[in-house]
């Protein structure tokens, strides 16, 4: 089963660009873009199970201009 992900992140001013590419680089991840409102970007990503999903997100957070993201799940 494979599951599907959108992760809503917050980034810092200014860095939203970098942790553009970054994420864009991301295994996993199909889709990115800028938004505008209360999330400066959207990630669309897939991943056959919920720890690797885990993971993935976890190693967004950590990367430098992002200050938090959300994700939601489809299975």
């Amino acid at each position: 089963m494979t599951l599907n992900a959108c992760i809503l992140l917050k980034t810092v001013p200014l860095q939203t660009e970098a942790v553009l590419k970054k994420v864009r680089s991301l295994v996993g991840v199909s889709k990115v873009f800028i938004a505008y409102g209360r999330y400066d970007m959207v990630a669309f990503a897939s991943a056959d199970a919920y720890p690797e999903i885990r993971r993935l997100t976890g190693e967004i957070n950590s990367m430098a201009g992002v200050r938090s993201t959300e994700t939601l799940v489809e299975a």
